[in-house]
C-alpha cells in the first residue's frame, strides 16, 4: 500500500499524482473529500468497482455514487435539467450528492434501477486535484467500518485496511454525511440532510419520517 501525506492547503501534485496513477491502473485507494474520507476507484473500471461493492457488502440494488470535477462532466453522465442545473450552480463544489436521471455513458453498475445516479462535486483542493489527474469520474462512499462508526484517522484507516492500494493521508477529518438532494424532477426534495445546509434552498420539499 502507498501511502502520502499531504497539507490540504497546499497540496503536492506529485504525491497526488502517485495516487492518481494506481487509480488509473485499476487500484482502490483512500483520499479525503469535504465530508468524510472516501474509498473509491476509476468509475469506468468494472472489475475495481465490483472490489469496491464486495468490500462494503453493498447490495448492487442500492448503488454507489460517484465525484467529478465541475458541472460540465455532471452532464457527461446525468440528464441536467434547467432548473436543476441553477439549483447545482448556487450550492456545488459543496457537501452535497445530488440524485439525477442518468445519461448513456453512466455506467450500469453506477445506476439505481429507476436509471438514476448519484454524484458529487466535493468542496475539497486534495479531491479538484486528484480528479485533475484522471480521464475519468471516482467512485465515492464511506470506509467500510462497524455500525454506526465513521473512521476519521488515515492511520486507523491504513491499519484496518491494509488490502488497500493507496491513501491520501491529510490529518484527521471531522467525519460528516453529505447532504442528498433528489433533482430528478423539477421540485428538488431531501433525501438527507448531511454537512450541507438546504437554507439556500426554499423550495425544497423535505418529506416527514
Amino acid at each position: 500500500m502507498l501511502q502520502v501525506t499531504v497539507d490540504d492547503r497546499w497540496p503536492n501534485a506529485r504525491q497526488v499524482g502517485r495516487i492518481a496513477e494506481i487509480i488509473k491502473q485499476g487500484g482502490l485507494v483512500v483520499y479525503p473529500t469535504d465530508t468524510i474520507y472516501g474509498l473509491g476507484c476509476d468509475m469506468m473500471n468494472k472489475r475495481s468497482v465490483e472490489k469496491v461493492y464486495q468490500m462494503k457488502g453493498k447490495d448492487r440494488k442500492h448503488p454507489l455514487s460517484f465525484i467529478c470535477p465541475d458541472l460540465k462532466d455532471i452532464a457527461r453522465f446525468a440528464v441536467v435539467s434547467n432548473i436543476a442545473y441553477r439549483l447545482m450552480k448556487r450550492i456545488l463544489p459543496g457537501a452535497y450528492t445530488v440524485i439525477l436521471p442518468a445519461s448513456r455513458e453512466a455506467p450500469r453498475l453506477m445506476m439505481s434501477k429507476s436509471a438514476t445516479v448519484g454524484i458529487r462535486v466535493p468542496d475539497h483542493p486534495v479531491t479538484q486535484m486528484l480528479l485533475e489527474n484522471l480521464d475519468n469520474p471516482i467512485v465515492t462512499t464511506s470506509v467500510p467500518s462497524p455500525e454506526n462508526v465513521q473512521f476519521d484517522d488515515p492511520e486507523e484507516i491504513a491499519h484496518r485496511l491494509p488490502f488497500l492500494d493507496g491513501i491520501i493521508n491529510c490529518g484527521l477529518i471531522a467525519p460528516q454525511p453529505s447532504t442528498i438532494i433528489d433533482l430528478t424532477t423539477d421540485v428538488p426534495r431531501l433525501i438527507r440532510q448531511g454537512k450541507g445546509s438546504i437554507d439556500s434552498i426554499p423550495d425544497i420539499v423535505v418529506e416527514d419520517d
